[in-house]
């Protein structure tokens, strides 16, 4: 099981980034999954939530409105849409299969002027 994130960087507040992770070995289309974030000394924040299907989402206070997760199955593909970055979203980024510990690198976002 492999799940590998990209598309992080750093960002002037306000701007926006479009994270992806590649998901393998694993039945991908058969899974919901979410993508968490930890900021420095901070512990882990559950970011937002995609059903197996794409059919519900959800996302934490700080960011509903302003991210979006999707999904595409047949590239085994989750992404993370990003606007309107606060300083606040800098963290690591990472995707998990829901009910699941972390268990990959992340990519890094980092908001700052």
């Amino acid at each position: 099981i492999q799940l590998v994130e990209s598309g992080g960087g750093m960002v002037q507040p306000g701007g926006s980034l479009r994270l992806s992770c590649a998901a393998s070995g694993f039945t991908f289309s058969r899974n919901d999954m979410n993508w968490v974030r930890q900021a420095p000394g901070k512990g882990p924040e559950w970011v937002s939530s995609i059903t197996a299907n794409g059919g519900n989402t959800n996302y934490a206070d700080s960011v509903k409105g302003r991210f979006t997760i999707s999904r595409d199955n047949a590239k085994k593909t989750l992404y993370l849409h990003m606007n309107s970055l606060k300083p606040e979203d800098t963290a690591l980024y990472y995707c998990t299969r829901d009910g699941r510990p972390i268990s990959s690198q992340g990519t890094q976002v980092t908001v700052s002027s």
